[in-house]
Order: C-alpha cells, then sequence, then structure tokens
C-alpha cells in the first residue's frame, strides 16, 4: 500500500491487488459474520455503509479479475 494524498476529507492510496482480495475477505467476514446488535459497537459504523464499502470492494476485484485466480 502507498499514500499517494492526504487532504482534509479524503486520502488516494495505492494498493496491489493480493491486499484488496485481503480487504475485501477481511470486510466480508465483518459484514456476514457479526451479529447485528453489536455491529456498529464493534466496527464503528452501521452496516449498511460497511456492506455498501464492501459492494465497491468486490466490484474492484471483479474489474481486476482476481477474485478468480
Amino acid at each position: 500500500m502507498k499514500i499517494l494524498n492526504v487532504s482534509e476529507h479524503h486520502l488516494d492510496i495505492r494498493i496491489d491487488q493480493q491486499e484488496l482480495l485481503i480487504l475485501n475477505s477481511a470486510l466480508n467476514e465483518i459484514v456476514n459474520g457479526l451479529a447485528l446488535f453489536e455491529f456498529e459497537t464493534r466496527i464503528g459504523a452501521n452496516r449498511g455503509r460497511a456492506a455498501k464499502l464492501l459492494e465497491e470492494i468486490a466490484l474492484a476485484c471483479d474489474l481486476t479479475d482476481i477474485k478468480r485466480r
């Protein structure tokens, strides 16, 4: 991972395909493995926002074709 730019509300990073796959797998476990009643307390975000991020990361995996390897 390489940090490219930091601003007040954004962080631009570059990650390789293996790092992207790790993020996808970890977030999938979090979104689908934690009980709903404790989700926001443990993660610091609601499940809907985390699920949306998982969708976006999964799409990036599909676009880079790393899920099929």
